[in-house]
């Protein structure tokens, strides 16, 4: 198999770019908008940038249509969102929240998850979900507005919340215990139950 990336369908491309890169860690992404409508949606294009400033980015890309997403629509209108982990446990509900709704409804109701407030930024946090990262926008990379064009999402974590039954004797987050899911291609998802170290030399 040869795929030209200039050349190729964009949608099979993406289908093929995301079945061969991964797995993927979920960003599970809440935001509010004006009227204080909350957003919930699950993005696997995120990842952690540096701890100094403390700097995540995520990409919700266009929709086949090529229109933007709430979330990112609620982004550029308060620079403020919350990154949820994705779990296990939450799935399913995880899952559901990547259904397409009208914008005047909430995913939160439509999952049967709850939400507690943020500390330092208008978006709530998931009460079920073991870390939370609060964050604020420094800034939004547009790559287009054709089908699936990406839009890199870059934020500032301000706070970080971590549940107590997540930490090891170590004082550090367990993976055994947080027990987060990555993305792979399709409907495929993977579990972080099957791990192994490696110390880095020196």
């Amino acid at each position: 198999m040869r795929v030209d990336a200039e050349t190729a369908n964009r949608i099979e491309l993406y289908h093929l770019l995301t079945d061969v890169v991964n797995p993927r860690p979920i960003a599970w992404v809440t935001t509010m908008d004006r009227d204080g409508v909350v957003n919930l949606a699950p993005y696997s294009f995120f990842n952690v940038f540096g701890a100094n400033p403390a700097i995540v980015a995520f990409s919700p890309a266009a929709r086949r249509d090529g229109s933007k997403k709430d979330t990112l629509l609620n982004i550029e209108s308060t620079g403020e969102f919350v990154i949820n982990v994705a779990v296990e446990s939450l799935t399913a509900e995880m899952v559901l929240s990547s259904k397409e709704v009208p914008h005047e409804q909430s995913e939160i109701e439509l999952t049967g998850l709850t939400v507690v407030a943020s500390e330092k930024v208008r978006p709530p946090r998931l009460r079920e979900s073991p870390v939370q990262m609060e964050c604020r926008l420094l800034q939004i990379l547009t790559f287009g507005e054709r089908p699936v064009a990406p839009h890199l999402v870059i934020g500032e974590v301000v706070l970080i919340h971590v549940d107590d039954s997540v930490i090891g004797d170590h004082g550090r987050v367990d993976p055994r215990k947080l027990k987060t899911i990555g993305r792979l291609g399709a409907d495929w998802y993977c579990r972080t139950s099957d791990l192994f170290e490696s110390a880095r030399p020196g």
